[in-house]
């Protein structure tokens, strides 16, 4: 196999999990904790560091409600997919609800549960 081959089956590869994670409520919701885990990283590693070491506060006046909004997403829509594909509670409800307060918490919960719930 060539090089650019490879590279082609690596575009089309691309393509199609971008198609997945934009079409369909699935993908969208493994987005969605992407997001909220990467905002939460942002809010703590970058905004809150400048606020009350260089005080910077403007940082934590954006990322803070944009994290706010996709956390509330994120708790709506875990409950939503909870009840949808009939989770048990103590056995991924509970576990993803607390990955989202958890630093790095919802990148282990989707590649540990999410990706395995299809």
């Amino acid at each position: 196999m060539t090089g650019d081959s490879v590279t082609m089956i690596t575009l089309c590869q691309n393509k199609l999990t971008m198609k997945y994670f934009f079409t369909t409520s699935w993908g969208l919701f493994r987005l969605l904790s992407f997001l909220e885990g990467t905002s939460l990283l942002f809010l703590i590693f970058i905004a809150m560091p400048a606020k009350y070491i260089w005080q910077l506060p403007i940082f934590s006046a954006i990322i803070g409600p944009i994290h706010g909004v996709l956390f509330i997403l994120f708790v709506l829509a875990t409950l939503y997919f909870s009840v949808q594909k009939d989770w048990k509670f103590f056995k991924i409800t509970l576990p993803v609800l607390l990955a989202c307060i958890i630093p790095f918490g919802t990148f282990y919960i989707d590649h540990a549960i999410l990706k395995n719930q299809e």
